[in-house]
């Protein structure tokens, strides 16, 4: 019994579920994530292959499998006309706002992009993004209704 009186104990319970604010945060962590990786291997001059599971049912007997899938990445920066790059950061197809009106983070090589995506994600992570996170969640969502 000594070995327990000597740790601190609580009665905390476990939330059963995360706000709504906190899913779309670790949504868009992982996007950011996957983009770290794509910069990477850009960086490294290989390929990068993140997969994921698909069910496919077969037209002629009906019978459904699960297929590994190679998921297309597309990069969120590209090279503007003085040379340097611009990033963008996206919740689903959106664009988000990182400022208002201002949509991209100028970079000066390649070099820079990790760091600086590594810097947006740690800024999702402490809820900096949540307001422009919250509008392009509703604009997203109004795309779906009729």
């Amino acid at each position: 019994m000594a070995t327990l009186a000597s740790l601190k104990l609580t009665t905390t319970r476990k939330p059963g579920q995360l706000s709504p604010a906190q899913i779309r945060r670790n949504k868009l962590v992982k996007r950011i994530g996957e983009q770290i990786q794509l910069a990477q291997a850009q960086q490294d001059g290989t390929t990068l292959n993140i997969t994921r599971s698909r069910t496919v049912k077969n037209a002629e007997t009906g019978e459904r499998r699960t297929v590994e899938q190679v998921k297309r990445l597309k990069p969120w920066w590209f090279q503007t006309d003085n040379g340097k790059l611009a990033l963008n950061i996206r919740y689903g197809a959106r664009v988000i706002d990182l400022a208002k009106g201002k949509s991209a983070v100028e970079i000066a090589s390649v070099a820079d992009l990790v760091p600086t995506l590594e810097l947006i994600r740690s800024a999702v992570d402490a809820g900096e993004l949540d307001t422009a996170l919250e509008a392009a969640s509703g604009a997203l969502r109004e795309g779906f209704k009729r």
